[in-house]
C-alpha cells in the first residue's frame, strides 16, 4: 500500500510572510512559505495514488449551539484558547479564505478526480482521496517559525497514528467552515457536511 503523505499549513498573511507548511511521510520530508507549492505537491501526491492528509492550523469548525448566552464559547477541550478570542478568531478569518482557495486550486490540478474526506474511518476503510484535519499548535507547543509549527503539527499526526483521536468534543454539534469550503470548490455536494467535525490533533511541546 503507498504511503500516506501527512501535511500541514500554518495559516497566516502570505504577503505578511506568515504561512508556511510542511509535509511528512516514511523516508521523505518537504516544507516551504508558498500555497501554491503546497497545492501542488498536494495535487502530485494525489495524482501519483497516495493518500494525503491535509492539516490546517486554524479552526475548521464552530460550536452549533441553542442556548444563545453560549454563542462564541469555547469548542469542548480548547481551554484558555478558545476559537472565538484574538488568535483563534484571526486565524479562523485568515483559514475562511486560504482554506478555500487550496481546496480549490487543488481540485483544479487533478481535473476533481479525488475524494475527500473528514472521517478517519471512512478515510482509512478506502486509504485513497483526501483527509481532512485540524491542527491545534499553541502556547509550549509553538516553534520559532510557520513552517517549524507546521512541522509540529506533522509529527503530532503521524505520532496519533494509526488510530488518531481529536483533542475536542463537538458538544451539541457544530457549523463545519471546511465543510463549507468543500462545498464551494466542489469536493462535496451533499449539505450535510456543514454539520460534520473533523479531527483535531493537538501538538505538544517538544522535549529538551
Amino acid at each position: 500500500m503507498p504511503s500516506l503523505k501527512t501535511y500541514c499549513a500554518d495559516v497566516g498573511s502570505i504577503s505578511g510572510q506568515k504561512f508556511g507548511w510542511a509535509a511528512k511521510s516514511s523516508g521523505w520530508e518537504e516544507s516551504g512559505s508558498s500555497i501554491e507549492e503546497l497545492g501542488s505537491s498536494v495535487a502530485r501526491d494525489l495524482e501519483a495514488g497516495s493518500p494525503v492528509a491535509l492539516g490546517f492550523e486554524c479552526p475548521l469548525f464552530v460550536p452549533f449551539v441553542a442556548d444563545p448566552s453560549r454563542l462564541g464559547s469555547a469548542r469542548g477541550g480548547e481551554g484558555s484558547r478558545p476559537w472565538s478570542a484574538h488568535a483563534g478568531a484571526t486565524s479562523l478569518t485568515t483559514g475562511l479564505v486560504q482554506v478555500a482557495w487550496l481546496l480549490g486550486r487543488i481540485q483544479q490540478l487533478t481535473n476533481q478526480r479525488h475524494r475527500a474526506f473528514l472521517n478517519w474511518t471512512d478515510f482509512s476503510v478506502e486509504y485513497r482521496g483526501l483527509f481532512i484535519w485540524e491542527a491545534f499548535v499553541s502556547a509550549s507547543a509553538k516553534r520559532q517559525s510557520h513552517i517549524d509549527d507546521a512541522r509540529a503539527a506533522v509529527e503530532a499526526f503521524i505520532e496519533a497514528l494509526p488510530d488518531p483521536r481529536s483533542c475536542l468534543q463537538c458538544g451539541d454539534g457544530v457549523y463545519s467552515l471546511v465543510g463549507a469550503a468543500l462545498l464551494r470548490t466542489g469536493w462535496a455536494t451533499d449539505i450535510e457536511v456543514l454539520s460534520q467535525p473533523c479531527l483535531v490533533i493537538r501538538a505538544t511541546a517538544r522535549a529538551v
